[in-house]
């Protein structure tokens, strides 16, 4: 009977029917304003590199406009792309600072990595691995991915700190960006208990609202902590000094040729595994998984990812991904592709109102992460800890995400434990009933092992 439902409910969900269009126009809203820092974050990075800061925020816009209107039309999924933090510091600061490769070459880079992405996609290589990962594994990642983000938003508000000798600390109570976090925080949680819809979307809002407040009547300290009144309404910027700049002469010279695909594979290996934990990790959260723990569209949704980051590496932007804050507009009842073309027409708007959206302060859209992270642990009563087998991967997994600070590092050494205690298992303590590690979870340890000692 439970089987029936949820395939009516998927089917519901899939094929548009009966769907309510205001949650999903709200959704998308949430998703957008929570992502909206990378309108700043972006650019900021990128010009480090040497790149035009005015054209990468229109570049950023419209590859994550454009790649996250795809996702919705082409794979019907709530899920929202942009080019991807992390991939974007490695760019500026290793690829191009440290390696002293030219951004033009950085961005063939990417571009290489979207093409081998597209190929793995129509061969469906990337749907096999998502489908493979066992069912206690992506609760696992669902609940690792929500202290990730829970951690972020902490860290952008100020709560917790850097420390030289304890790595993380309290931050400052009486910190203008500390109360405002807490405040928002305490909005979400008051307005979702009363079943107010939009509720995490208010709580950005109001949080933003009184952090312009702070800002206007002290501006010098509140820039000094990132908060700062939008500087105009419109702007628009040409994306003609970085777009079509792809230049292959580094890939087909033979004494760079293997560095550069040292570059690409890092790109690859990165970009594929925090795409294949944010897909597993969000479905689950959205209850979008199948009876056999499958993420419907996978195959679409992995194909949207891939032609983003070609497309984006085009327009002159790091590699493209799918963003783990799309769990926001989730947990705010996004469960269609109307959730993700909404946030990409609102992208291809900020174009022209950049001023606003740059200005939403990171300690207004922490509060929404910090609440939809608390949403997504929940996923961890479903693991089975009982069974050591299951449990201690599990654990691992949840553990490494935000501690090593990245989704697929996480995903890396959950996969490892899980094929090494399983096989090991099997191979000296059981004689009969061996559980089944599939082939696919062992190739993956396998190559997780080889990225692990060579990149």
């Amino acid at each position: 009977m439970q089987d029936v439902k949820q395939k009516r409910r998927l089917l519901e969900i899939f094929t548009n029917e009966n769907v309510d269009f205001k949650r999903e126009i709200m959704a998308g809203i949430t998703t957008f304003l929570t992502m909206a820092y990378i309108i700043a974050v972006n650019p900021n990075i990128l010009s480090a590199a040497g790149m035009d800061a005015g054209a990468l925020v229109t570049a950023t816009c419209l590859a994550a406009g454009l790649s996250t209107i795809l996702m919705g039309v082409f794979a019907n999924l709530p899920f929202a792309l942009a080019s991807g933090m992390g991939l974007n510091a490695y760019f500026a600061f290793t690829v191009v600072g440290q390696n002293k490769i030219p951004w033009e070459i950085a961005l063939t880079a990417v571009f290489v990595e979207g093409i081998i992405f597209i190929l793995l996609s129509l061969f469906k290589v990337r749907e096999a691995v998502v489908n493979a990962i066992p069912k206690n594994m992506k609760y696992a990642v669902t609940a690792g991915i929500g202290l990730f983000i829970a951690f972020i938003g902490l860290q952008g508000s100020g709560i917790v700190v850097n420390n030289d000798s304890t790595l993380v600390a309290l931050g400052r109570f009486t910190s203008p960006t500390f109360l405002i976090a807490l405040l928002g925080l305490l909005i979400i949680a008051v307005l979702d208990k009363k079943g107010v819809k939009g509720s995490i979307l208010i709580g950005i809002l109001v949080s933003t609202l009184v952090a312009w407040g702070y800002a206007k009547f002290d501006p010098a300290y509140a820039a000094s902590l990132g908060i700062y009144l939008p500087e105009g309404i419109f702007k628009f910027e040409s994306i003609a000094p970085i777009a079509g700049k792809i230049d292959f002469g580094y890939m087909l010279h033979p004494t760079t040729i293997g560095s550069f695909f040292v570059v690409v594979c890092t790109f690859l290996f990165v970009d594929f595994f925090d795409t294949v934990g944010t897909l597993v990790g969000v479905c689950s959260r959205a209850n979008m998984l199948d009876k056999d723990g499958k993420v419907p569209n996978a195959g679409k949704a992995l194909m949207v990812d891939a032609i983003g980051t070609t497309a984006g590496a085009c327009l002159g932007v790091s590699t493209v991904t799918t963003y783990v804050e799309s769990s926001t507009g989730v947990a705010a009842g996004g469960r269609t592709g109307w959730t993700a073309i909404t946030t990409g027409v609102l992208f291809l708007l900020a174009m022209f109102f950049s001023p606003i959206f740059i200005a939403i302060p990171s300690c207004a859209t922490a509060p929404a992460l910090i609440y939809v992270g608390y949403l997504m642990l929940g996923a961890v009563k479903n693991i089975d800890f009982d069974d050591l087998t299951e449990g201690v991967p599990a654990f691992i997994t949840i553990a490494m995400m935000p501690l090593a600070y990245s989704i697929g590092d996480g995903l890396t050494f959950g996969v490892i434990s899980y094929v090494a205690i399983n096989l090991i298992y099997n191979i000296f303590f059981v004689k009969e009933d061996k559980k089944k590690v599939s082939w696919v979870m062992i190739i993956l340890a396998f190559l997780f092992l080889l990225k692990l000692i060579f990149i």
